[in-house]
């Protein structure tokens, strides 16, 4: 089944407006982004999770008018950390304090203290790359929890970060928006691509064997 969802998923061009995901669905796939790997463990990132219809005309406004965002159900915009601190990098030692129990916080203060030495020095540019790299792995679970739902997608680069930020408030949280996610039912009639064959690089021409 996971392959064959493979082929069956593109990115959407048109939603079905008609269609709704249902919430339980929905919160599937906002989980298996919550559950990908990350560096560390950091997850240094934000899911933003809109229904909001006027927020979401909004943001389609500032995605230049793609009408996936308001057509589908949801829009997940992740939000990469700005920049790494001592208080974001501890938070993760507390939370595992916190479900693993006080036992373990030594041993993983040391582990972090080197992070911290070695985060903490870097630019703030540096550091925001390095979250937004953990937020795209974020995204590709969420792309295929999808598929697994029957539910189409659309990922999107194409919008203005700033103006998402301040549409979501995100700059006054130390976040700036990365990449977003079109959740809906796909549109067949309207989506030119829909009929259309799944274009990939063969095996041979993406895959170099060092053996």
């Amino acid at each position: 089944m996971f392959y064959e969802k493979l082929d069956w998923r593109y990115a959407t061009k048109a939603m079905d407006a008609s269609k709704v995901v249902s919430p339980e669905k929905i919160e599937r796939i906002v989980d298996a982004a919550r559950r990908a790997p990350t560096s560390s463990g950091l997850q240094p990132f934000q899911l933003i999770l809109v229904t909001n219809n006027d927020i979401r005309a909004k943001l389609s406004a500032a995605a230049f008018g793609q009408k996936q965002i308001t057509d589908g159900t949801a829009v997940l915009v992740f939000a990469a950390w700005e920049n790494y601190t001592d208080e974001n990098i501890s938070s993760v030692v507390d939370l595992h304090a916190e479900i693993r129990g006080e036992e373990v916080r030594e041993a993983l203060n040391g582990y972090y203290d080197n992070l911290k030495g070695m985060y903490l020095a870097r630019d703030a540019r540096t550091n925001f790359e390095h979250a937004a790299r953990q937020a795209y792995i974020a995204l590709g679970f969420a792309l295929m929890a999808a598929a697994e739902e029957g539910v189409d997608t659309t990922p999107m680069e194409g919008f203005d970060p700033a103006q998402f930020d301040e549409i979501l408030g995100l700059k006054e949280k130390g976040l700036k928006s990365v990449v977003t996610l079109a959740i809906g039912y796909r549109d067949e009639p309207s989506d030119w691509l829909a009929p259309q064959k799944k274009v990939r690089r063969s095996r041979d021409s993406i895959v170099t064997d060092v053996k």
